[in-house]
């Protein structure tokens, strides 16, 4: 028989894919155990409160173990699939030992190697767990066990029951094993809820509730019982007429964000309305130029060259408010964010110093920004960073609406539908392509005046696009 020793076997541990996060849920796992992988095998997908992530191993080696099955909140930090990397089959006591105790400390990684995804840190919570969606790689466990569990029973484990434990010491994290002993509580004698029977701080403290639940007092002749009151009848649900969605993921975070911003930043809004039929006329020119061929062509793309160019005439707009130390924080670059609606949730990612690019480039910057979010591939550091917004609330039928900040941005600019109405084009009426322009911005750093020459340049240029020449 051959042994593996403890250096054998890498534990790859939830990476912190974004800048602070503390857990990410693991959306699908393209392999399972028994198979090969390398260095760099993209081993599973996971999706954070920024964006869905595909995760590459960081060894060559056989997966031994799926820790997790897909569906799984895990927190940051935690070990989600061992490897064996000698090649060799594990012993028996050691791939028990490691399925019974999933809590003990990671080895550390040999040296002079780096880290494919940093920012471990490992988060208070417990992990969570929701149904499945549509078909993966099925939660399987680790063949080696099943073997061991095999010829110590004589009969294979039912393949809908949890593994049994070769040791009797109960399954929990180092953090809830502290909480038991400070609050003198035996883990022999707390019912685990947790995946695989782990023990979860739920668990503790719903034992320290039963042990110390009082006993009720006797009743004697001379005290009455005390009136029962009826407990309050629990929420019905009727599936047939409602849904239940979990708020996770992106979706969550984006909530948090816009009720932070809302309530923190003091919001105006203004608006003005446009006559961009040569704007229009402009695009369709752009269109059959050889310096556009190939790349995206609309009207967002003028309206973002325009809002750069307004920028550039009134610089103090793309600035932040630094509460901590008292300052307004003038940006002396444009990161420029475009607000995009994807399956998991509205997300903002920005292209990097937008005021540097011409049209054309800025063109196929937008073109790749839009097609990486429609695919759900956009990376937490492409929605980090961002200075100014526009969200084209236009591409839904909407004449223009009153945009929330978001955090750390001074304004943004909402773009309504473009529609031909009546309009007194040099002094007849006429039919004319019209769209209304909101801007947002926080009126802690941005005054009425300030706000009002911003839009004022946006609608001129779109009214006069000629404009992009002699202002740029």
């Amino acid at each position: 028989m051959t042994t593996m020793t403890d250096a054998s076997v890498r534990e790859f541990k939830m990476p912190d894919v974004g800048e602070g996060l503390t857990e990410a849920e693991i959306l699908t796992w393209y392999v399972k155990p028994g198979d090969t992988v390398s260095d760099g095998q993209v081993v599973c997908e996971v999706e954070t409160a920024k964006a869905a992530v595909e995760l590459p191993i960081p060894y060559d080696g056989v997966v031994r173990e799926l820790r997790f099955p897909a569906g799984t909140t895990v927190d940051v930090g935690t070990a989600i699939i061992a490897v064996d990397v000698s090649g060799g089959a594990a012993s028996e006591e050691e791939t028990v030992t490691a399925a019974a105790e999933p809590e003990a400390e990671p080895e550390k990684k040999p040296e002079g190697r780096q880290p494919v995804l940093v920012g471990y840190g490992v988060a208070a919570s417990s992990t969570k767990r929701r149904p499945r969606k549509g078909p993966e790689v099925p939660f399987q466990q680790a063949p080696a066990v099943v073997a061991v569990q095999t010829e110590l029973n004589g009969h294979a484990p039912a393949p809908t029951a949890p593994a049994a434990a070769a040791t009797s010491r109960p399954l929990a994290k180092p953090p809830v094993r502290k909480l038991a002993k400070d609050l003198g509580v035996d883990l022999t004698t707390v019912i685990p809820s947790g995946p695989d029977g782990i023990i979860t701080r739920e668990d503790v403290h719903a034992a320290v509730t039963s042990v110390e639940a009082p006993a009720p007092a006797p009743v004697t002749q001379a005290q009455a019982p005390a009136p029962v009151i009826p407990a309050a009848p629990a929420a019905s649900y009727d599936a047939a007429r409602e849904t239940r969605i979990p708020v996770k993921g992106v979706r969550k975070a984006t909530a948090q964000a816009m009720v932070g911003s809302a309530f923190t930043a003091p919001h105006v809004t203004e608006f003005v309305t446009v006559d961009v039929t040569r704007t229009l006329k402009l695009v369709e020119e752009l269109k059959q130029d050889k310096d556009f061929a190939g790349l995206r062509v609309n009207p967002l793309l003028l309206i973002a060259k325009a809002l750069l160019v307004a920028i550039k005439r009134n610089p103090d707009i793309n600035a932040s408010w630094d509460e901590a130390n008292q300052e307004i924080v003038v940006k002396h670059y444009v990161n420029l964010g475009i607000a995009a609606a994807t399956p998991r949730g509205l997300i903002v990612p920005n292209i990097k110093d937008a005021h540097t690019k011409t049209l054309p480039q800025l063109a196929e910057s937008l073109g790749e920004l839009v097609s990486t979010a429609k695919e759900g591939r956009t990376s937490p550091a492409a929605m980090q960073g961002g200075t100014l917004t526009i969200t084209n609330v236009g591409v839904f039928g909407v004449d223009t609406g009153t945009p929330i900040l978001p955090p750390g941005e001074s304004a943004i600019l909402a773009v309504g539908a473009i529609k031909l109405q009546p309009w007194v084009h040099k002094g007849k009426v006429k039919p004319r392509q019209v769209t209304t322009l909101a801007l947002s911005f926080d009126h802690r750093l941005v005054d009425g005046e300030l706000g009002s020459k911003v839009l004022a340049d946006v609608a001129a240029i779109l009214e006069q696009p000629k404009k992009l020449i002699t202002w740029a």
